[in-house]
């Protein structure tokens, strides 16, 4: 006999109490997906191949990622123990905090702030502990280092933070570490990294070697439009990262992930290009937004911010009636991707209409 609630079984009541992930919805054929940060750009014809050409899809993947750690360790002038590869950077951010945060404990990061943060110590029952951003959008650094306590095991920094924008600075980021107990794991989540334009903002190679507490994570996903093939990277002490690996899934890392990520490191200088072409596209956005009356916030990723509060869900829903899909924080804001060229005109479009219809 089920329970109650409709369950054959019992779940424990931290699970049952959390929402699980939500993927960005498809768009229709005519019109855009701006709800995941994905990017536009098909991959390079170089890539493509490589990936194409790892079909022994009968025999498992090189689990240490043994290429891949070594070019990863030449590009950022560390050991190859020091380089961390898994299924996406969310599941080393899995990892770490699974190895970091037992029942009881807390581990702790700014909201809103990446949707699967409050997911991330379920496996292990530890407490996930939320800080307010500032009024602009940014993360309250002090606020932060006030909330660490005798059972903060982790603190996760995501600049530029997903879904606002803003950029973790440089001189922010060592006033916090400052702050923050020696033996507490940091965590850099620069999954978006390579969009950022500001001189000032905090930079996880330039730093981790000051602090052994400090992990870096990076991904394949955006700049290198990599998202369907899962994989990402962390950069830090190896120790912290033999941590990591030990609550990793055996096996998950495909040799086609390993392969696409060598060949776009091959061709940065073609993915320059694009990310360029980006963050051009991101500039207009913003600009055209704020032109008929938004209020956008300041971003260094692949995405703009509206903070619009209680109107966040009616907003998105507007879109999507009209075939684009966007990415509502209800009570917060918005988050658009900067998706095609063709895409931006027809966001402005309804974003007027929407102000115009909705907004007294």
């Amino acid at each position: 006999m089920s329970s109650p609630d409709g369950l054959p079984i019992k779940l424990r009541s931290e699970v049952a109490a959390v929402t699980p992930y939500r993927q960005g919805v498809q768009a229709p054929d005519d019109g855009f997906k701006l709800s995941s940060n994905e990017n536009p750009f098909e991959p390079l014809p170089s890539v493509l191949e490589r990936v194409q050409n790892a079909s022994s899809f009968n025999r498992y993947g090189d689990a240490s990622a043994l290429e891949l750690r070594e070019k990863l360790a030449a590009k950022f002038g560390v050991g190859i123990g020091e380089v961390h590869i898994a299924s996406g950077s969310v599941a080393i951010l899995y990892q770490l905090v699974h190895a970091t945060a037992a029942a009881g404990d807390e581990y702790m990061f700014a909201w809103p702030s990446f949707e699967a943060y409050p997911m991330l110590g379920l496996a292990s029952g530890a407490k996930a502990v939320t800080v307010g951003l500032t009024s602009d959008y940014r993360h309250d650094l002090d606020a932060m280092a006030d909330a660490v306590t005798d059972r903060t095991r982790a603190i996760l920094l995501c600049s530029p933070n997903n879904p606002t924008g803003p950029a973790i600075t440089t001189a922010e980021f060592h006033s916090f570490m400052e702050r923050v107990p020696k033996d507490v794991l940091v965590v850099l989540d620069e999954a978006y990294r390579e969009f950022v334009v500001a001189p000032d903002a905090i930079k996880g190679e330039d730093v981790i070697a000051n602090y052994p507490q400090v992990v870096l994570l990076r991904t394949f996903s955006k700049a290198y439009g990599l998202a369907g093939l899962r994989i990402g990277f962390a950069i830090g002490n190896e120790q912290i990262l033999n941590g990591a690996r030990a609550t990793g899934i055996p096996l998950s890392l495909t040799a086609a992930a390993q392969a696409g990520a060598l060949a776009s490191l091959d061709a940065e200088a073609e993915l320059q290009e694009r990310i360029r072409h980006i963050v051009d596209l991101r500039t207009e956005l913003s600009t055209r937004l704020h032109e008929i009356g938004y209020t956008v916030a300041d971003t260094e990723g692949n995405f703009v911010w509206l903070g619009l509060g209680d109107r966040a869900v009616d907003f998105a829903d507007f879109f999507a009636r009209n075939g684009v899909v966007v990415r509502p924080f209800a009570g917060y804001g918005v988050r658009i991707s900067v998706g095609e060229t063709e895409s931006i005109p027809r966001v402005i479009e309804l974003a007027s209409r929407f102000k115009s219809e909705h907004v007294s």
